[in-house]
């Protein structure tokens, strides 16, 4: 079994801003680095048969100009491609739009750094009453997956996928995933009382916790 703490500490989370012809918007990075080759890893980002296997079933044309859909999540068009190195697309999501990046490369040890961007446009308002964790938990997520599957080779069962979120440890996972997004958030420039405001209440929603209560900050061990 994973270590919680482990996982949640080998991934590096940082916010920021863009300006694109729509006007602002908000940029979210998450990444970490595998035991794996550069080539292994687009290959389980980027195969139809292989995505399933820690991800979510999908399905389209996974090409420059194709569509995707992630079953029962978002779904886009491939918008650029540059084998093994990175892949863009947009992320089509209840009526909305928004805009990832996938990027890979190869370490000094023969590892593979992946970093994921996700850029959004997000009124101010509903950034202080979410902030960051609202998308960040679910990226921390895809990243366990991920890590998990390139450990094992082994393929995700969706029962048991979802048997764990409810568990002791899946709960812990999420509140340590939405107390390092709150960390990011203020470090970003967002008052420390309101990104910890926003924190308590995606953890309650992710979690079923008491809203005003704080997000759980790291600590050592299980």
């Amino acid at each position: 079994m994973f270590n919680v703490t482990h996982q949640v500490s080998a991934v590096q989370r940082r916010i920021g801003k863009r300006v694109l012809e729509a006007g602002e918007a908000r940029v979210l990075t998450i990444g970490q680095t595998y035991d794996s080759t550069v080539d292994d890893v687009w290959d389980a980002c980027t195969n139809l048969e292989r995505i399933p296997r820690w991800l979510m079933p999908i399905s389209g044309d996974l090409r420059l100009g194709g569509r995707y859909q992630l079953e029962g999540n978002a779904g886009g068009t491939i918008e650029s491609c540059d084998p093994p190195k990175r892949f863009s697309a947009t992320w089509e999501f209840g009526g909305e739009v928004s805009w990832i990046e996938v990027r890979l490369s190869a370490t000094p040890d023969d590892r593979t750094r992946l970093e994921l961007e996700h850029v959004a446009h997000v009124d101010d308002q509903r950034w202080a009453e979410f902030g960051p964790g609202a998308v960040g938990i679910g990226w921390d997520m895809m990243l366990l997956g991920l890590a998990t599957h390139l450990e094992s080779g082994r393929g995700i069962d969706p029962a048991e996928s979802a048997a764990w979120s409810q568990s002791g440890d899946g709960k812990r996972f999420m509140a340590l995933s939405s107390e390092q997004w709150c960390q990011a958030s203020i470090e970003a420039g967002t008052d420390e009382a309101e990104a910890r405001a926003a924190a308590a209440r995606i953890h309650a929603m992710y979690t079923g916790a008491t809203p005003d209560a704080p997000a759980e900050r790291p600590s050592g061990g299980e």
